[in-house]
């Protein structure tokens, strides 16, 4: 089976299944395996950067290689059983229904006024605190978190699918996880956790700035604002710490008219991030729908137009 019919295979399985719980899944594996090898490379190699960068290395070498041995030990059996493990291990690295289940489930806590369960709910989403959030604050910490994660769940995925197949994305949800791991600017992991900080950097450089445009014309077709978006992508998309994550964030912003940032709190600490957008509409729970819609929008012509420029490439 070609590649491109397997991407869209497992692409279409997210959408339809997401992320049952009860499945194994290889991101959870390479997390785990990933912690343990902390403290004994940090007891072996005294340059914590060092310790961090063969913790990098070691990951990327057994999940690439795990990914790749299952696929061809499967073809050594029957073809169809490799088309089945490549669709399998593809279908783990997308999170576009996960995303959008989640976060619904937040807009329909909020529809039922139930606060509370809104608030435990969006916790499931984000890192910060969020027992004192009050509506607005829910639907900004849903908005930004889908937002952001629109390209390391999703678009990112597909690009490194359609580039290097499932070892390609399984490659690179391995660096994401990486970063999720060790990529804490704190004292414990500001050098241990540089060299997965930086290569998640790397990786998301194109993925980021692709998805804009996507996002972009995916808003033009639902209605929003593309203008806005693209003008407040090239005005604030750079204010963000990160030089990837804030892109799609200020894309969102604008499409829906809503600013997000401002005060986060983290195990009670205040911290400010930067705002995105122009507050011309107060944000709703109604935000958290049309956020979810431009998402799987801008990820199914994210598929489309990878696979299409592979093709292109391949074909001749």
């Amino acid at each position: 089976m070609r590649l491109e019919y397997q991407v869209v295979a497992a692409f279409g399985l997210d959408l339809l299944l997401g992320d049952p719980r009860w499945l194994p899944h290889p991101v959870k594996l390479i997390g785990t395996f990933a912690a343990a090898l902390e403290s004994p490379l940090r007891r072996a190699i005294p340059n914590p950067r060092a310790a961090g960068a063969v913790a990098v290395l070691a990951v990327l070498t057994v999940a690439g290689g795990a990914a790749f041995l299952l696929i061809a030990a499967a073809a050594r059996m029957l073809p169809a059983l490799a088309d089945a493990v490549s669709i399998a291990l593809l279908y783990t690295c997308f999170a576009g229904r996960d995303l959008a289940l989640h976060s619904g489930r937040v807009a329909q806590a909020l529809a039922a006024d139930d606060l509370p369960e809104a608030r435990r709910r969006v916790a499931m989403l984000v890192g910060r605190d969020t027992d004192s959030l009050d509506e607005p604050e829910i639907v900004r910490a849903a908005v930004e978190s889908v937002a952001e994660n629109m390209v390391d769940g999703v678009t990112a995925p597909l690009l490194f699918a359609a580039i290097g197949g499932p070892v390609g994305a399984i490659l690179y949800k391995a660096v994401n996880t990486l970063d999720s791991t060790f990529g804490y600017k704190n004292e414990r992991y500001l050098q241990f956790g540089w060299a997965s900080a930086r290569l998640d950097d790397v990786v998301n450089f194109l993925p980021a700035r692709l998805t804009v445009p996507l996002a972009v014309f995916a808003a033009a077709l639902l209605g929003l604002n593309p203008a806005g978006a693209w003008r407040i992508f090239l005005r604030d998309g750079r204010k963000h710490p990160s030089p990837n994550s804030g892109l799609s964030e200020a894309a969102v912003a604008g499409a829906l008219g809503v600013q997000l940032g401002g005060t986060n709190c983290y195990f009670g600490t205040p911290s400010e991030r930067p705002r995105m957008g122009d507050p011309l509409h107060p944000l709703a729970r109604s935000h958290i729908l049309q956020t979810n819609r431009l998402m799987l929008l801008t990820s199914v012509l994210a598929l489309g137009a990878f696979l299409a420029v592979r093709v292109a490439i391949f074909s001749r």
